[in-house]
């Protein structure tokens, strides 16, 4: 089964992304590594989730934001690989980053639900060392942010 077959399987279409004008890129290729910048719970150039966990967007909508950040960062690789998902040989690290509310320490619990995403679409080569934090607040007053770092064959 292809990469492009679990991700079929898993219900998700990967959105068309366009380039950001900004000062950076949202992704980088060197040295058989592709590094996609933090990715926002964002869809059709709207953020979907927005706010702080848990006192104004709950655990649950915080990991469907984490898994459309997934989403957006498979979009990228996608593009980043010239179509190639399967080029991707093991997926190395996930950062995962929530807007929380004073004294919520779960952002673990919300960043799960990306890293089981990761694991879905990626078998074996889905096991990655991962990051989660909780911090103040993220660009477009978005819940989740996650980035990622992936090792490349061929």
């Amino acid at each position: 089964m292809t990469i492009y077959d679990r991700i079929r399987e898993a219900g998700i279409t990967l959105p068309t992304l366009a380039i950001p004008v900004a000062a950076f890129r949202p992704y980088v290729l060197f040295n058989n590594q592709l590094i996609v910048s933090g990715q926002l719970p964002v869809r059709d150039g709207k953020a979907m989730f927005t706010g702080k966990v848990p006192d104004v967007r709950s655990v649950s909508d915080a990991q469907g934001a984490a898994r459309l950040c997934v989403i957006n960062i498979l979009a990228w690789a996608h593009h980043a690989t010239q179509g190639n998902l399967n080029r991707i040989g093991q997926v190395l690290r996930l950062g995962g980053f929530v807007a929380t509310s004073e004294g919520f320490a779960d952002a673990p619990v919300v960043v799960n639900a990306a890293s089981e995403l990761v694991t879905q679409i990626f078998g074996e080569r889905g096991s990655h060392a991962r990051i989660a934090i909780g911090v103040a607040s993220l660009p477009l007053n978005a819940s989740v942010e996650v980035e990622a770092t992936f090792a490349l064959e061929g």
